[in-house]
């Protein structure tokens, strides 16, 4: 919205810096992390007041878990909250790849706020059927699979860019969009499963976000894509704009939920913030890329998978319990111990991400 300003502006002037995108990215972060702070406590506040008992504990979850009982959940409101206010004002909203991410995100927010509601009413973990959660996912990610495809160059369009190799692509032709389904709706549930102890999954989401506005940025201007031999995906480089808000929403949404956590994100922030990342893949085409900067977001989510499917064949047990921090948790790590080695991992990871930029 502030971008209009440049209209009033004769080229050297202070409404001339509306056209640059960092000047604006710095903008929405600030504008995220000051909603956060502002508007922290009264959430918090009010969902205490209306949830009571807060988001149910599993019986069958790790011991030190049952003192969170009564911890408000939907913390994932103010994240994006933060993110939609951020991003209306600061990025330019005629960019179509701007409301393909607010739409993924906001659509996985949606079903995230039924699925705590159904929990925090009801007090049990059901929720809303998981068969619901995944058509609505699939049905929202394959629109956003084809959107994507309509607004990339002709030369990228339903393809597979590969990292590393340059100038290398893959014609999927229209099974392009059950790829990109399977990308979003499986970054949504990995994120889903991460958020398990306080303040694990936010900042693995904040690193992977602003490693991928960076690459947004980057294939979003041609000077770069030369330079770096990547593709060019015109209209991209705004997506840094609604990273930055997810970094400073993220960062007020941590503040209330470090350890011991005031409130957790729930569903409603960790399918939406999923989804999210895996809107932005898609939207730059780095969807693998997206597997090396969220890799553990992979891993646990991987490593449910193995434990059902070695359990359904062996009666066995892979981990001691599943997804994989908990697994660490049975083993006698402390979770503050937990959250911040995988957090280093994150980063690490991030780095990893960020090199296949320029490894060509």
């Amino acid at each position: 919205m502030l971008y209009w300003l440049t209209l009033l502006s004769d080229g050297g002037d202070f409404f001339n810096l509306f056209r640059y995108i960092t000047f604006r990215a710095g903008g929405a972060f600030l504008t995220a992390l000051v909603f956060g702070f502002l508007f922290g406590k009264p959430l918090i506040a009010v969902l205490r007041k209306r949830q009571g008992k807060g988001q149910p504990i599993r019986d069958d979850g790790p011991e030190g878990h049952f003192v969170k009982a009564g911890t408000p959940t939907m913390g994932g409101l103010l994240i994006v909250g933060a993110l939609l206010t951020s991003t209306l004002l600061w990025a330019r909203l005629d960019n179509p790849f701007v409301w393909l991410v607010l739409f993924v995100t906001i659509s996985f927010a949606a079903i995230g706020f039924a699925d705590d509601y159904a929990k925090v009413s009801k007090q049990n973990t059901s929720g809303v059927s998981g068969k619901v959660r995944l058509l609505l996912g699939f049905l929202i990610s394959g629109i956003a699979g084809f959107w994507a495809a309509q607004y990339h160059p002709d030369a990228l369009q339903y393809q597979l860019a590969l990292p590393i190799f340059k100038d290398t692509l893959i014609n999927m032709g229209y099974f392009f969009v059950p790829f990109a389904i399977i990308v979003i709706v499986g970054a949504a549930n990995a994120v889903n499963l991460t958020d398990g102890l306080d303040g694990l999954a936010i900042m693995p989401v904040m690193i992977a976000a602003g490693t991928l506005g960076v690459i947004a940025y980057a294939v979003g201007r041609v000077d770069f894509t030369e330079y770096l031999d990547v593709h060019y995906v015109p209209g991209t480089g705004e997506i840094l704009i609604f990273t930055a808000g997810i970094f400073g929403g993220g960062l007020g949404f941590l503040w209330y939920n470090a350890p011991p956590a005031a409130v957790f994100m729930g569903d409603t922030g960790s399918l939406a913030l999923g989804g999210a990342l895996g809107a932005i893949a898609v939207a730059t085409k780095h969807e693998l890329v997206l597997a090396v900067v969220g890799g553990l977001f992979v891993v646990e989510a991987l490593s449910v998978i193995i434990q059902v499917l070695y359990f359904k064949r062996t009666g066995k047990r892979v981990f001691l319990m599943a997804p994989i921090h908990h697994h660490y948790e049975k083993k006698g790590w402390a979770e503050p111990q937990i959250v911040i080695r995988f957090w280093i991992i994150s980063l690490i990871l991030a780095m990893i991400g960020l090199a296949t930029l320029k490894v060509r």
